[in-house]
């Protein structure tokens, strides 16, 4: 018994159907590259995301290496980069170097009350953070910011968070600023979970 031969109709459509498909995949590749979020990396081996530094604080062991505070390109475009990035460099500065009063100068009044400078000590005696990261900026209600911001904590294991008892943690967060006395300042944080958070 014999297997007829495939029809001319048969035989042009399997070719037609693989260079459909490898189009249809190929243009699903390239929309993916094309409509990436930009913290989210392309895969695991991935460099970091493209990132502006600025000049360095002269503060040692402040954010960064050099006493900086990194954006992507998301983040630089926005048109208060610039505020949002001295508040934050001024925030880690003055964690860094214990400096309570630099510190309530960057933050809101609700949130400086909220942390009185014994408790504020005690939380952050062994803390020094780096490699401060904005990897976006949008707006929030009225004239209020929304901050997404990674960064790297190192602290004595004791002094960790007790749901997270680790001496180095990369904590990735959004910080909400709001316009007070003419300026930006780092406001309180809604209760709910902790950050997204992830040992070093």
């Amino acid at each position: 018994m014999t297997t007829p031969a495939p029809s001319s109709r048969q035989r042009w459509l399997v070719p037609v159907v693989v260079v459909v498909l490898s189009v249809t995949v190929g243009g699903g590749l390239l929309a993916r590259e094309l409509y990436r979020r930009p913290d989210q990396p392309a895969d695991d081996t991935a460099g970091p995301v493209p990132t502006s530094s600025v000049p360095s604080s002269g503060v040692p062991g402040a954010a960064g290496a050099a006493g900086e505070v990194r954006m992507t390109d998301d983040a630089r475009a926005h048109p208060q980069a610039d505020a949002v990035r001295k508040v934050l460099l001024t925030y880690f500065d003055a964690i860094n170097t214990k400096q309570y009063q630099k510190w309530t100068s960057v933050v809101s009044a609700d949130r400086a009350a909220q942390q009185p400078l014994a408790d504020w000590k005690n939380g952050i005696r062994s803390t020094t953070d780096s490699d401060a990261l904005v990897y976006r900026i949008e707006r929030g209600s009225g004239s209020s910011l929304r901050v997404l911001v990674g960064f790297t904590s190192r602290q004595k294991t004791e002094d960790a968070p007790l749901f997270f008892r680790e001496p180095c943690i990369k904590w990735r967060l959004v910080m909400p600023m709001i316009v007070e006395k003419s300026g930006l300042k780092i406001d309180t944080v809604d209760g709910g979970p902790p950050p997204e958070h992830e040992k070093c």
